[in-house]
């Protein structure tokens, strides 16, 4: 049975990585698996194997690798001799797709520094690769600053990114500070690459960010302004997404944009449920997550997306009993969500604090505060002011404390209206 379950993870890794390689611009013409107790020290796969990779290789015409992990430096140049043609790991590749997708100056600093994080200790023997631009996967550096350099200006290099920054962090952080101190609630958007995280983000707040079929379409953080159904105020932070052995160059360099999931008050892990490996996707996102967050779990809540590929609609009375507080949406044709706003809504009261007020008139501009910021519950119109029952997030409650005394209801003409939902 455990055989079974590695041959499984081994050929989904494979096809991913298949796909990885058509994402960078490769046409895959054969694919080579061996199975060995431990890799070889030199050739990762050993000489007699190396051997007989490179003459599959020249009979395919092949002009690259691409060995599903990650290769140390001297494995790549041996690999490179024995075989004729170019050699990439795993970790190249992603690299590579990350270069070609980053459109922000954030996004674009962030790959770079990952790239140079992955160079510098394979400097050794590059030779004529870093004496001119190359060309193909694995050879697309970050700029001029990776061709005829040492270590020495590689390292001063990655130490200017590493400033940079740190003071594009420092001012995420100062926008987060502005949310917190609004009291905006954020649900950050997280998955598995290519979930529909980006066309899930449109669908909710009718924005326009850039959406494709493919792995990392988009990686640059983006924060949108949505509403839920009783009308209260959220916005939506669509984050990078996860894979497979995600390189720690990555996960490093992109520090800055992964502190918006664990400053989010929800995580909408976002499931392909079109996919035949979404179990196991879930269980990658999971570990990822809990690296950058061990409480994370708390705060997710799974959205099933793409229902509208029928094939996996049966599947859904288990889901449901397997995950009772999920949502069950199609980004694409907008189905389900109303449902899943109308969770979103609970979970923010769950988190909310429960405050009986008695607002003055003339306070009016504390009460449309507490309607965008929390959830009135009932509204009493009383002589002496207006009576409020609502849930609001801890930071406003505290500074309601002037106003929670409720004065001794009178019997006097007094006027009620419930708060309807769209008050809210």
């Amino acid at each position: 049975m455990e055989r079974a379950g590695e041959r499984a993870e081994f050929a989904a890794s494979m096809d991913e990585l298949a796909l990885l390689a058509k994402t960078a611009g490769a046409e895959v013409v054969g694919t080579v698996a061996q199975r060995r107790e431990a890799p070889d020290p030199a050739y990762y796969i050993g000489l007699g194997k190396a051997q007989e990779l490179g003459e599959a290789a020249a009979e395919a015409g092949a002009d690259l690798v691409i060995f599903d992990n990650e290769l140390s430096p001297s494995q790549v140049r041996n690999l490179d001799r024995i075989l004729g043609v170019k050699t990439v790991d795993r970790t190249a590749l992603i690299l590579d797709i990350f270069a070609r997708r980053a459109r922000s100056r954030e996004g674009k600093l962030q790959v770079e520094l990952a790239q140079l994080q992955y160079l510098l200790p394979r400097l050794a023997g590059l030779g004529e690769q870093l004496s001119r631009l190359g060309g193909g996967i694995g050879t697309r550096g970050p700029g001029e600053t990776q061709l005829e350099v040492d270590r020495r200006a590689i390292r001063r290099r990655i130490g200017d990114l590493q400033r940079e920054i740190s003071s594009l962090r420092r001012h995420r952080a100062l926008h987060r500070q502005k949310r917190r101190r609004n009291r905006v609630p954020v649900a950050g958007l997280v998955g598995y690459t290519n979930a529909g995280k980006s066309t899930l983000a449109n669908a909710l707040t009718g924005a326009d960010l850039y959406t494709e079929d493919k792995l990392f379409a988009t990686l640059d953080p983006t924060v949108r302004r949505g509403r839920l159904e009783d009308g209260r105020v959220i916005l939506f932070a669509d984050t990078v997404g996860f894979i497979r052995h995600l390189p720690r160059q990555l996960l490093a360099a992109f520090q800055a944009t992964l502190e918006e999931i664990t400053a989010a008050d929800i995580l909408l892990h976002v499931v392909d449920i079109s996919h035949p490996q979404y179990p196991r996707q879930i269980e990658i996102v999971r570990r990822h997550l809990s690296r950058l967050d061990p409480g994370f779990e708390r705060r997710e809540l799974l959205v099933f997306n793409k229902i509208d590929l029928r094939e996996r609609l049966e599947e859904r009375p288990f889901l449901e009993r397997e995950y009772p507080r999920a949502c069950f949406v199609s980004a694409k044709e907008g189905r389900g969500l109303a449902e899943l706003k109308e969770a979103l809504a609970r979970i923010l009261d769950e988190q909310g604090e429960r405050v009986h007020l008695c607002l003055p008139y003339g306070q009016e501009a504390i009460l449309e505060q507490i309607r965008r910021r929390g959830n009135i519950l009932r509204l009493h119109y009383r002589p002496q002011g207006t009576e409020v029952e609502a849930l609001v997030d801890p930071a406003l409650s505290r500074k309601l404390l002037p106003y929670s005394r409720i004065p001794e209801r009178e019997g006097t003409a007094e006027q009620t209206a419930e708060a309807e939902a769209g008050d809210a």
